[in-house]
């Protein structure tokens, strides 16, 4: 495998602040063709995710690239140089979208045949333009194993059948390439990411393989059990990644989706130095909407070569395992019961939180959490930025749960937990707790942690979103989650 991109381009509707180039508040269809080149040739991402999974997606993207931005892509050869690489659905897990994954890996072979056509016209050899398959929610290693083997076997293999007129499928409408395709397991949940090496272990097992992509989820881990527990869970997985790699011989590249809110990761144009001492195991970073769109193109820009010129992954110190995970117990626990009170609340305010992407209905990860339970909450983003539109940062829930000890040990282990605190601390306002359901001491137990440095622009804004709330008037709390998104410049 060559070197994997170090700056993952992904569609996450995370960004306050709508681009130049959509054509309205949401982005959809076109714009997300003139997104990709925007990434790859203005912003210098290596690599743009293209995601099917919960949303549309666009099975003629490679076609249309290359024919619309024809130099650049002469320039930056497509599969090479620059990465597509597509998100489908989980068939194990997503049944009313299953189908779609086997239309996009039927994609595939379309796609190299547009790129051979793009490129042998200007005398250029070609490489597939995709030859990647992101699964999300992946729980053992016959998932990774079932879509590898279903193109193979289906989509690459049938060029070999006879029609009746003895012509083989292959003679009559071409050969299917690229012959076989890697897939990169996305998870999601606690138990699984932290048996992700037993996954990898699974999926290389009797395979030609001397690398493999690992993409760790940030988000839903947060979702479910807290932003500290989801940092630490993180740790604990790459850690025994790197271990499987070892034993087997292979190389592990960790991917890490971390968003621009701390509580999803704190991965902004502003932190990228501290996200890289912070985890210097990861080999791709996600470059989501917010760090896109809401930073001036100048910033993101330099933030971007800033992760793309970082040295290669490495994995130096070691974490105790076991006090981790304690420390996670404790936090989930705390995390479980306060996001069990304040879930109508969450619920009452995404009704007025903006879309800025076109998606399908989608619960998340927490609704099949059996540890708390069955309450549903909408897609993290938008519970992010519930909580942000009052002033209460969730960063903040589940830390009661800390001993003195437990404080101790994340100071030593994962003291970066206490920049993204800081971070996060300076968006609360305390009238929040007029609307929030929750026992004030223990909803702030976090802020005795770190120096808070207040905002006052977006006390104001969180101020007019309770007090619209208060008074029900809709349009002054869609107002209102507008303006403080756009000063912190994330929306959730």
């Amino acid at each position: 495998m060559p070197d994997p991109p170090r700056v993952l381009s992904t569609q996450h509707p995370d960004n306050a602040t709508v681009p130049f180039f959509a054509e309205g508040e949401v982005i959809e269809g076109e714009d997300e063709i003139q997104e990709a080149y925007y990434a790859y040739s203005h912003l210098g991402a290596d690599e743009q995710m293209w995601d099917f999974e919960g949303k549309e997606g666009d099975e003629y993207a490679v076609k249309k690239l290359l024919s619309r931005f024809d130099q650049y892509f002469l320039d930056s050869k497509l599969g090479e140089d620059v990465r597509l690489t597509v998100r489908g659905p989980n068939p194990d897990v997503e049944k009313a979208e299953a189908k779609i994954l086997l239309e996009i890996l039927e994609s595939i072979p379309r796609s190299y045949d547009a790129a051979e056509l793009f490129y042998d016209e200007h005398d250029e050899g070609v490489v597939p333009p995709i030859f990647e398959v992101i699964i999300p929610m992946v729980t053992d290693a016959d998932q990774l194993n079932a879509v590898h083997d279903y193109y193979e076997q289906f989509v690459v293999a049938k060029g070999d059948e006879e029609l009746l007129d003895g012509r083989t499928v292959s003679e009559w409408v071409g050969d299917f390439r690229p012959n076989s395709i890697n897939v990169i397991p996305l998870i999601e949940d606690r138990e699984h990411m932290l048996a992700a090496d037993e996954i990898i272990r699974g999926y290389v097992e009797g395979r030609d393989v001397d690398a493999q992509r690992v993409f760790l989820a940030r988000s839903d881990p947060a979702l479910n059990y807290g932003s500290l527990s989801a940092d630490l869970i993180n740790k604990v997985s790459m850690q025994r990644l790197y271990d499987m790699a070892e034993e087997e011989d292979i190389d592990i590249y960790p991917m890490l989706g971390a968003g621009s809110a701390p509580f999803r990761g704190n991965l902004s144009p502003t932190t990228v130095e501290a996200t890289l001492d912070a985890w210097p195991e990861v080999e791709t970073y996600t470059v989501q909407s917010a760090f896109k769109y809401d930073y001036p193109v100048e910033t993101v820009q330099g933030a971007i070569e800033t992760l793309r010129s970082a040295p290669e992954s490495r994995h130096e110190e070691r974490i105790d395992e076991e006090r981790a995970l304690e420390v996670v117990d404790a936090v989930e626990d705390v995390y479980a019961e306060q996001v069990e009170q304040v879930a109508p609340l969450v619920n009452r305010i995404a009704e007025y939180t903006p879309k800025r992407r076109a998606r399908k209905l989608h619960v998340g990860l927490f609704g099949y959490s059996r540890e708390v339970g069955e309450t549903q909450l909408p897609r993290a983003i938008t519970y992010t930025a519930t909580l942000y539109s009052i002033g209460f940062p969730p960063t903040l829930m589940g830390l009661a749960g800390l001993s003195e000890e437990d404080i101790a040990f994340v100071e030593e282990a994962f003291p970066r937990f206490f920049e993204t605190l800081a971070d996060a601390a300076r968006y609360y306002n305390p009238r929040s707790q007029l609307v929030l359901p929750l026992d004030e001491e223990r909803a702030t137990a976090g802020l005795d942690l770190v120096d808070v440095d207040p905002d006052p622009q977006h006390r104001s804004a969180t101020d007019d979103v309770i007090d619209a709330l208060n008074r029900e008037d809709a349009d002054a709390v869609r107002a209102g989650i507008v303006r403080a998104a756009q000063i912190r410049q994330f929306l959730g």
